[in-house]
């Protein structure tokens, strides 16, 4: 009896391994789409670029669009909880607010594709419930509670912080030789000072050094 239940769940750990290899190639295969620009492809590309039958795709999503949908989200949490693992000992609201956003700047020229993903989403970005955006949200009201910032409506300054991300991913892809860390850099000290940081403190926090972005880049592979 005990024999017939443990190959009972040992079939069915099988099963799930493999769907979860399904649905993550699935999404690879959305995100690598999106940072191409191809959104208007037939349900068998995708498939065809995850090395998976049709049918198995019916398994997990109900349309591209979902399937879409996910592959944004997915990649952005990710980055997000990226983010928090790396500011997490971080006392001040205003020093790790502005390290998530220098960091940022630094992945559009560092992980071209991601990045692509994330301006895929546009402005969206700021009212997505998952990712950069409630991070950024939650950073910017501890830091407001805390004294450090002075901001009047948070929709509003998570609406320009995610234009200023937005933007300079635009710019670093169109301006190929542009310094992506000094310009993240002096867009993360501009938003700081909007903020309320004076300038001389705005420029000490965005010079600070930055947790080792060759170990940042093995996370993220």
């Amino acid at each position: 009896m005990e024999d017939g239940v443990m190959a009972e769940r040992t079939a069915s750990g099988r099963v799930d391994r493999r769907r979860a290899r399904t649905r993550t190639a699935l999404v690879g295969a959305a995100q690598r789409l999106l940072a191409e620009g191809r959104t208007d492809v037939p349900i068998l590309e995708i498939t065809e670029l995850a090395d998976i039958g049709v049918g198995s795709f019916y398994n997990h999503f109900d349309s591209k669009e979902e399937l879409f949908r996910v592959a944004v989200e997915e990649a952005l949490e990710w980055w997000g909880t990226l983010m928090d693992r790396l500011s997490a000992d971080i006392e001040d609201p205003a020093i790790a607010f502005a390290q998530s956003f220098r960091l940022t700047g630094r992945l559009h020229r560092r992980h071209p594709e991601l990045s692509r993903v994330l301006l895929s989403q546009g402005l969206e970005l700021a009212h997505s419930q998952r990712g950069l955006a409630p991070r950024a949200f939650h950073d910017i009201r501890v830091a407001v509670d805390a004294g450090r910032f002075e901001v009047e409506d948070l929709d509003l300054a998570l609406t320009m912080t995610a234009a200023a991300v937005l933007a300079l991913g635009s710019l670093l892809h169109a301006q190929p030789d542009r310094d992506d860390a000094r310009s993240a850099d002096l867009v993360a000290r501009s938003l700081l000072r909007q903020f309320g940081i004076p300038a001389e403190e705005a420029a000490r926090i965005c010079s600070l050094d930055l947790p080792d972005l060759d170990v940042v880049d093995t996370l993220v592979g």
